[in-house]
């Protein structure tokens, strides 16, 4: 396969995922909205955020989340030697041992939650917030075991470069919690939506996963043959994933630590802003990401770093993009949490302290989209164990910046002080990983960085001299004012952009708006 030929099905694969990532997110938005309408920035949603406290962690020990990383490299091996049956074997194996420990996992933490939850989120002890917290992370545990088997399914389909049936997964999940939130809500409250968690994770995590991977060929053997050398190889990859602390996982879980000291409904607020940043996040890095990983791990099982780098370095180009529109939303900050929770229950103060928080998140929305790639470079290679230690020294080392920020600066520096944090692991992570495979490429990469960082600082002058002009024009008084504001400034940013994409000869951002034009057919795909 050549390079040109592997970054067009990259190219495709992407494309897919992105679609798939932006209705995932548009509908992970209408959940949200559901939730801010009924609930608000109030005591029950900051119960119903740290309800997924002990899953999360739940679902890391497991390494649920990794079984697309670890399982790919192993499994696509078996492909490319013609020993497909041989893989299926690894995989019922994984499943069977794996998914009897997780039963074991999920039951004790269901018996111990109240004592988990009072670690986690010690400031919601003796709160009325604690109890409620409590039995909604009881409801919500079970679904980890969908999202295990889940996970496994969709490796199988990645590995056979299948991506329609894992794009619908998030789809279905979050229709399924609004469901429940909207059905229930009446009677059960925040409740609802935790019931409708369980029911969107067994119906698009493993229902529709296991039909997508059956159609590819799925084999299960019911063996727990556990001593199979390529399940003690999985395990020996997995293990320092289970035990490390990535930067998306531990902001989860620190911003809850940190939210349950601050006033009601800081951790809201901040889950609520950290949702609209990874809007960008789950377009740029985690769509191309997780597209790119299945050729990332052929080109690493065949010893080709030149190959594997190009597509980092070009990869990385591309989601330094993000930079630029992460101003917009800093700019927008108020008419966007408008516009997107401000009614029902969510009242003018959760808007005002939602809209507040969100630039300082959208500061750390590039680290956030390049460390899914950056990444994923060690794991192609079958390198678990160092990215894993290094970021759980990372982010061991930025606990004093978080508590000194929160003191500073309240939930602002909370969403500061987890912007740096994955700002600085992410550019340490590349540059290590630059100087192990001898990345002649960097320099662009760091170049490119470095232009789009000027084009940010331009954009952000341009459009906050042409907004606080409208302002002036337009008085911000509801909802329609609020959406026309964001249109102008929208329109006007991509007009900015596409021609400082030209002015400095950005050819990704050329490129960007040719693929998205001809993909929509506003032009002509070229031959």
């Amino acid at each position: 396969m050549t390079q040109t030929s592997t970054f067009k099905k990259i190219g495709f694969a992407s494309f897919i995922m992105m679609a798939s990532v932006f209705a995932s997110r548009i509908i992970g938005l209408v959940r949200e909205t559901a939730i801010a309408w009924m609930g608000g920035a109030s005591v029950s949603v900051d119960a119903y955020q740290v309800a997924f406290v002990i899953p999360e962690i739940l679902n890391h020990v497991v390494a649920s989340g990794f079984l697309s990383i670890t399982f790919i490299p192993i499994f696509t091996r078996y492909l490319v030697e013609n020993r497909e049956q041989e893989g299926y074997r690894v995989f019922s194996v994984i499943l069977n041992c794996f998914g009897a420990g997780l039963v074991v996992f999920i039951g004790f933490s269901m018996i111990f939650a109240p004592e988990l939850i009072s670690i986690l989120a010690p400031g919601l002890k003796n709160g009325p917030a604690f109890d409620l917290s409590v039995r909604m992370t009881r409801i919500i545990i079970p679904a980890q075991l969908f999202f295990f088997a889940g996970g496994l399914f969709n490796a199988v389909q990645y590995s056979k470069e299948r991506f329609l049936y894992p794009a619908l997964s998030p789809l279905i999940y979050n229709t399924g919690i609004i469901a429940g939130g909207i059905l229930l809500y009446p009677v059960l409250g925040m409740e609802g939506f935790a019931w409708g968690v369980l029911a969107g994770a067994f119906c698009g995590s493993f229902l529709l996963q296991l039909f997508g991977a059956k159609k590819v060929g799925l084999v299960y053997v019911p063996s727990f043959n556990f001593r199979h050398p390529d399940v003690i190889k999985y395990v020996l990859l997995t293990v320092p994933l289970m035990l490390g602390l990535t930067m998306t996982f531990s902001t989860e879980i620190l911003m809850k630590f940190f939210g349950s000291f601050l006033s009601e409904g800081s951790i809201s607020a901040m889950n609520y802003a950290l949702r609209i940043m990874f809007i960008l996040v789950g377009l740029f890095g985690n769509a191309v990401g997780v597209a790119s990983y299945p050729f990332m791990a052929k080109l690493a099982a065949k010893k080709d770093f030149s190959g594997l780098n190009a597509i980092i370095n070009q990869t990385l180009k591309y989601i330094f993009i993000v930079m630029p529109f992460s101003v917009v939303l800093m700019i927008l900050n108020k008419e966007v949490v408008a516009i997107l929770f401000q009614r029902g229950a969510f009242d003018a103060h959760d808007a005002a302290l939602t809209s507040g928080v969100l630039p300082y998140f959208m500061a750390g929305a590039f680290a956030f989209s390049a460390q899914t790639i950056v990444s994923r470079g060690f794991f192609a290679v079958q390198n678990t164990l160092f990215p894993a230690v290094f970021s759980s020294v990372c982010v061991g080392l930025s606990l004093p910046l978080l508590y000194f920020a929160m003191t500073a600066m309240g939930i602002n520096g909370v969403a500061l002080g987890l912007s740096m944090s994955v700002i600085i692991t992410t550019g340490a992570l590349f540059e290590v990983w630059s100087r192990r495979t001898q990345n002649t490429g960097k320099t662009d990469v760091y170049t490119f960085f470095g232009v789009m960082l000027l084009v940010s600082i331009m954009v952000w002058g341009i459009l906050k001299a042409i907004y606080v002009g409208i302002l002036h024009v337009i008085p911000i008084s509801g909802l329609f004012t609020h959406i026309v504001i964001c249109l102008i400034v929208g329109t006007v940013f991509l007009i900015i952009l596409a021609g400082m994409g030209k002015i400095f000869k950005i050819r990704e951002i050329s490129s960007l708006y040719t693929k998205v034009l001809a993909k929509t057919g506003l032009i002509p795909k070229r031959a």
